[in-house]
């Protein structure tokens, strides 16, 4: 069989392989997408979009709770564990249908099967049919990444769960324990401890959602134990005794091992990237701890190979995947694309409360050597905050105080994943504190939060 022929072959359909061969395709290459499982990867099928889903319904359960407060009433409030997962799972399928449909509208061609680079600018796909063959001048590897399994904590489906079987369990946990307290393990604590779950969560680092500003970090301890949560931080899960209903964990505190029961476990450890069977290290590709190294366009260094998204490194976020298709497909056409700034990706956790941030914390903006000015305002401060009975959160800017840069923005509270594009903006502008400062912000509106946040950094908060 001849091999086809393609301007570009994109390998893998998660968010930064569909974006990039869309993209290429707009602007006139003619392009494969070769995917192994869904089209959508990860993030629309077992990530991103389901998860919220499922965080959405228990949002909803959460605010029924509180209807006399709003001056409603209801009664006999209850959930139905297979109705929300059945929600979530359409979603997905939604989702990962109209990518579909997008690749047929910019004739994007798709190629179901597992691909492997035999040689530069060579792709063999096994699919159900044989083996295909493909050649292009450019190469993109997307192919994302999987849920960490460390020794002795590994994912059975049953009584210890991925994020995979937390998505479609197969039993509503009484007693969880989450193993991990990055966005992944937070968010599914947040979600079954809302719907009635006694939740543990264990962190090996000296607080939760490590990545964040300290200060939202203990914020958000303090919400989270308000809400019956434990948080064991310090913490080192040893070993798991799995029994037929039942699961001890010994989980290590101060150096005393401590044994406690639980009859569901969720492992969140991070994840480690899709590197294998791509035939990467004999074309000389360079391999760091499961993940490609590339330059800032994100380049590997083989002539017409580029890695982006997950499998090349942190942070492992859809939307830096996204634009680093973007770019690339950008480059391979031609065009003078500015590469990604990894510290201008925001991050988002969708617990309750919500967790965003841009740019630096507090501490590495001073480990950076930056003379910095802190501004915080608080929910309780906010008029529509209170109005939407949601007083509990916080504002947090951090500038230069020389050259008034915006240096880092943090935040938790509710609403705050949908405010921080504000502060993104921001800082793609180069605006300054005094350009934030002068900026009108509508009233009233959470968003007028972060307009103090700003005037507070130099002391002129007006309403705390």
């Amino acid at each position: 069989m001849m091999a086809q022929n393609f301007d570009l072959i994109v390998i893998g359909a998660g968010p930064g392989g569909y974006v990039a061969a869309i993209r290429a395709a707009q602007l006139g290459l003619k392009v494969a997408c070769v995917e192994r499982e869904h089209l959508g990867g990860i993030c629309l099928n077992w990530g991103c979009l389901p998860t919220k889903a499922m965080l959405r319904s228990s949002e909803v359960f959460h605010l029924m709770h509180r209807a006399k407060e709003f001056g409603l009433s209801a009664t006999g409030i209850d959930y139905d564990l297979d109705a929300v997962v059945k929600r979530s799972r359409g979603v997905a399928k939604q989702l990962a249908g109209g990518i579909g449909h997008l690749f047929k509208k910019n004739k994007v061609t798709t190629i179901m099967g597992e691909a492997k680079v035999t040689a530069k600018g060579k792709v063999s796909v096994k699919t159900d049919k044989g083996t295909e063959e493909l050649t292009a001048k450019n190469i993109v590897l997307a192919t994302g990444a999987r849920a960490r399994n460390l020794p002795g904590l590994e994912a059975d489906g049953e009584r210890v769960w991925s994020y995979k079987h937390a998505l479609v369990p197969p039993h509503m946990p009484k007693k969880l324990l989450v193993i991990g307290s990055g966005a992944i393990g937070i968010e599914f604590a947040s979600f079954y401890n809302t719907l009635g779950a006694e939740t543990t969560v264990v962190e090996v680092m000296d607080r939760i959602l490590p990545v964040e500003d300290e200060e939202i970090s203990k914020f958000a301890k303090k919400q989270f134990e308000k809400q019956k949560m434990k948080i064991m931080e310090k913490a080192v899960v040893k070993s798991l005794d799995r029994q037929k209903a039942k699961v001890i964990a010994t989980i290590e505190v101060g150096g005393k091992a401590e044994k406690h029961e639980f009859d569901t476990v969720i492992s969140a450890v991070g994840i480690v990237g899709n590197v294998e069977g791509l035939g990467l290290e004999e074309l000389g590709v360079k391999i760091d701890r499961t993940h490609v190294l590339t330059d800032e366009y994100c380049r590997t260094g083989v002539e017409g190979l580029y890695a982006i998204g997950d499998i090349a490194g942190a942070p492992w976020l859809a939307h830096k995947a996204s634009h680093e298709g973007v770019m690339v497909a950008e480059l391979i056409a031609g065009m003078h694309p500015h590469p990604v700034k990894p510290e201008s990706i925001a991050g988002c956790t969708y617990c309750h409360p919500q967790v965003a941030s841009v740019g630096l914390t507090e501490a590495k903006a001073k480990a950076a050597g930056h003379d910095i000015k802190v501004g915080r305002f608080p929910f309780i401060g906010n008029g529509k905050a209170i109005a939407l009975g949601e007083p509990e959160g916080i504002v947090k800017t951090i500038f230069d105080k020389k050259t008034g840069e915006l240096l880092g923005a943090h935040m938790i509270g509710a609403e705050v994943t949908e405010l921080i594009q504000g502060y993104i903006i921001g800082r793609q502008l180069e605006t300054t504190e005094e350009d934030l400062a002068h900026t009108v912000f509508p009233h009233p509106t959470l968003s007028e939060m972060m307009h103090e946040s700003v005037l507070d950094a130099d002391g002129r908060a007006i309403h705390f």
